[in-house]
């Protein structure tokens, strides 16, 4: 396959690959290392400084995450990213941001966007706006479901480098929930849930932004007590470690997940998943074979139990096997191809449906008990 010039427009509120919270930048951290080892060039666009195999143009010195969720970091990172893709010469733009679909009309080669969030209500409008000009590419079958009619130019699933987890076939007996500190997210019905299922839960999560630190005092503080341990935020090696040693990751989702790194992460840590079919979860997790899915929420103690039937190296292989790297940087060559091609541009992008690269994803068999 010919080399192509890739430039990677990361957004500005981490360095790549994150040290802590991050899953976008750990995703592209990752893909940006495939590719160039499948041959690509490719330029990374982002802040601070990075530890991957892309050359390196800046925007922000210092990554702005003390300022996410804010409009400035957003705005000023995409017009420096404009500024400097005017000094690159590159075949194709692939661009994580929120507002860089928005510069994708006036430049001269293709703009692919990966759309990380949900596309529901107003994100699906905005994306049903730009898309006529960008190339979107999805996360997963259930995220695209929502909003079929938008500019897809393919699908593929986010990956993880399984090589940097901590892996361990005996657990502890204990539940771990990992995530950030949202109602969405359910952890207070983890809480409840370790709670009636006899187990003792440890609670690691990002809580910075307002909203996160008022769910918190609201919901998760009156539940801490015997058998509840809030960890916080972890950072790397502190993270791999309690995944790897957890029974299994409690996820009682409460919302449609577009994808959920945390699952993979735990997974390829040899830990089982429990958790409901929302979103992406029945393209990720094998019901009674890498975790437990469940319709209802009094099902999930049971499922907690019977995890101990489950085989840690099963659960680490689906990674290795479906949600690599180089399976995840294949998938992106597909795409990049597909909107380089002399027909390959927004009117074909729309019809391009299905995974993209890799092999098929297994449907999890979602239990009605």
């Amino acid at each position: 396959m010919d080399t192509l010039r890739i430039a990677m427009v990361a957004p500005p509120f981490f360095e790549l690959p994150p040290t802590g919270y991050g899953g976008i930048e750990t995703v592209v951290a990752d893909l940006i290392d495939a590719l160039v080892d499948r041959g690509h060039q490719v330029t990374l666009i982002g802040a601070g400084g990075h530890a991957t195999k892309a050359r390196f143009r800046r925007t922000y010195a210092e990554p702005q995450s003390d300022r996410l969720g804010q409009a400035m970091p957003e705005a000023f990172h995409a017009a420096a990213v404009a500024e400097i893709l005017e000094d690159l010469d590159v075949d194709l733009v692939h661009d994580h941001t929120l507002l860089g679909p928005l510069q994708a009309r006036s430049r001269a080669v293709p703009t692919v966007v990966t759309v990380h969030g949900p596309v529901i209500g107003e994100p699906a409008a905005y994306y049903r706006m730009v898309g006529c000009a960008a190339h979107l590419v999805g996360i997963s079958h259930a995220q695209r479901a929502f909003a079929p009619e938008l500019n897809w130019a393919g699908t593929v699933h986010n990956a993880l480098d399984a090589g940097r987890c901590a892996f361990r076939t005996v657990k502890e007996d204990w539940v771990l929930f990992l995530g950030r500190c949202t109602p969405d997210k359910g952890m207070h019905l983890a809480i409840d849930i370790a709670r009636t299922a006899g187990r003792p839960i440890r609670l690691a999560a990002k809580c910075r932004e307002p909203e996160e630190r008022s769910y918190f005092e609201a919901e998760i503080r009156p539940r801490l007590g015997p058998g509840v341990e809030w960890l916080g935020e972890l950072t790397a090696p502190a993270k791999w470690e309690v995944l790897a040693a957890a029974r299994c990751l409690l996820l009682p989702l409460q919302w449609e997940e577009p994808f959920g790194m945390v699952m993979i992460e735990a997974l390829a840590s040899g830990t089982p998943v429990v958790t409901m079919p929302r979103g992406a979860v029945p393209e990720i997790v094998i019901d009674g074979e890498t975790g437990f899915v469940r319709n209802r929420l009094e099902d999930l103690p049971s499922a907690i139990e019977a995890v101990g039937a489950l085989d840690p190296h099963c659960c680490r292989q689906d990674v290795l096997d479906r949600f690599s790297p180089q399976a995840m940087a294949a998938g992106y060559e597909t795409v990049y191809r597909r909107v380089l091609s002399p027909g390959g541009r927004a009117s074909e992008a729309r019809a391009a449906a299905g995974l993209i690269g890799g092999p098929a994803p297994r449907a999890a068999g979602v239990s009605r008990r």
